[in-house]
């Protein structure tokens, strides 16, 4: 008796899985062959104006106090986390320490220094995303989390970890995709994505009890990003997927999803 899959949807014939590998190949090399090279990073320097600077140990005020960097002294700015920064002194110390502290500060040439909150230009150019969402995977339960990596405004690679819970069987699912947006700097951005991955079946108990299997998986889609404000967005995406069995047929599985990220 053959293992039960997932979704019902009919399937597709074998040779389909080199279609989809070659359009991946494809993607792929445009993608490296237009990406920029990364720079270096820029550290931004600032003066304490305030008695004193208190730097903590973690991005949040639950973390102790662990140094304090006096009035006169430099500090840089190495990256931001919310409404956080990590800053290094002199002397090498790291820590963290609030938008409001840093608001104190002075340029070095003795100007006012100015953190603005996070707006949609920063959507734009945000270089690293992260996200949960849900849906459903063939009249199955789909709950997936991301974290995503832009090469540039337009290209993005992402890594996917879902956990699939149907009324046969459940599952996870693991995937790698590219992204492509073609309008990024506006609010309601669409993309489109293509990616590959493994997929897990695991059949509940019956009476004839069938055997788990791993099968490879291709996917092409599309869908959206909304800029919800501050560092927050809504995604919702449709993706199509093909299940590259080990029998004499694919599967082909359709897929939505919609949730929530977080870009810094």
């Amino acid at each position: 008796m053959s293992a039960p899959s997932i979704t019902t949807i009919p399937s597709t014939p074998l040779p389909t899985r080199s279609y989809w590998l070659a359009c991946l190949a494809v993607v792929l090399l445009q993608t490296f062959a237009v990406a920029p090279l990364l720079a270096a990073e820029d550290y931004r320097t600032v003066v304490v104006a305030d008695p004193y600077l208190e730097m903590r140990t973690g991005p949040g005020r639950g973390y102790p106090i662990f140094h304090v960097v006096e009035r006169g002294d430099t500090v840089d700015i190495i990256k931001q986390r919310t409404t956080w920064y990590e800053v290094r002194d002199a002397n090498g110390k790291q820590g963290w320490v609030t938008r409001e502290q840093l608001a104190q500060t002075l340029r070095p040439d003795g100007e006012q220094t100015s953190f603005e909150r996070a707006t949609i230009e920063d959507f734009t150019n945000a270089k690293w995303e992260t996200g949960l969402l849900a849906g459903d995977f063939g009249g199955a339960n789909i709950v997936s989390l991301y974290g995503s990596y832009s090469l540039n405004p337009n290209v993005s690679f992402e890594l996917w970890g879902s956990q699939i819970l149907g009324n046969f069987s459940n599952g996870w699912m693991g995937s790698v995709n590219v992204v492509h947006e073609a309008w990024p700097e506006w609010r309601v951005s669409p993309f489109f994505t293509l990616g590959a991955g493994y997929i897990r079946t695991e059949p509940k108990s019956t009476i004839v009890q069938s055997e788990d299997r791993t099968d490879q998986i291709g996917h092409v889609g599309a869908g959206f990003r909304v800029y919800a404000g501050r560092r927050f967005l809504l995604r919702a995406e449709y993706k199509s997927y093909v299940v590259f069995t080990s029998r004499d047929e694919n599967e082909e599985v359709e897929e939505w999803k919609v949730g929530f990220a977080f870009f810094f």
